[in-house]
């Protein structure tokens, strides 16, 4: 679905192109500081509505609730874990987090109105992981570490826009979905799952489980 919205969207951008370089480049030349503008306007947009197709096509599709992933866990020291993420296409990636404990986060693009009723499901894309410390005076003083997990490249954050605008815009709320904090635990395996509410993490062997039950 999001392809063919991110191909929607690129189609639109070349019609403007093309309407825009007709305006600056054919006829004569009457009322060429009008017909420039308006040329160069419509470029402008064409430019812009790439970079949001860009930005969108970097959200994945959101139907039933699923898997995203797994997160495990390697004491390196104390409060101090190698960390291997592995997405559900099989990519791993490896972080080191000092803390006690974890969270995944997301940003969700969720649609409403005409487009809710069209059966076009939310959208997701994982943005952060991060490690927390248990005391106030641990997460004061001792290092505290954040990771970036989405792609930066993008020049339109269409994501942080629609935050901006506080959901007034009538057809898609920006939403932010968070893994509730869980404790870092040397060998634990956790399944990080989405829904349409966010992210839910849940223990998938013993040392995360007694790791999870030791911490409530």
């Amino acid at each position: 679905m999001y392809i063919a919205i991110t191909f929607l969207i690129a189609f639109i951008a070349l019609l403007l192109v093309f309407w825009g370089g007709k305006v600056l480049l054919g006829g004569t030349w009457f009322l060429g500081f009008l017909r420039g503008t308006i040329g160069l306007v419509l470029l402008a947009g064409a430019l812009l509505i790439v970079l949001v197709a860009m930005d969108v096509y970097s959200y994945r599709n959101l139907g039933n609730e699923h898997s995203v992933g797994t997160v495990s866990f390697e004491r390196l020291g104390d409060q101090h874990f190698m960390v291997k993420l592995a997405d559900e296409d099989g990519l791993a990636r490896e972080f080191e987090l000092h803390g006690d404990q974890w969270q995944l986060d997301a940003r969700m693009l969720k649609w409403k109105g005409a487009l809710a009723r069209w059966g076009i499901e939310p959208a997701y894309r994982l943005d952060r992981l991060s490690g927390r410390y248990l005391t106030l005076q641990d997460e004061r003083n001792k290092e505290r570490s954040v990771y970036a997990l989405a792609e930066s490249g993008n020049v339109v954050d269409v994501w942080s826009t629609l935050r901006d605008l506080g959901g007034r815009l009538p057809l898609v709320d920006a939403v932010y979905g968070s893994a509730t904090f869980l404790p870092m635990q040397d060998g634990a395996v956790y399944e990080v799952r989405i829904s349409h509410t966010g992210l839910l993490a849940k223990p998938l062997n013993q040392q995360a489980q007694a790791a999870l039950n030791d911490w409530q």
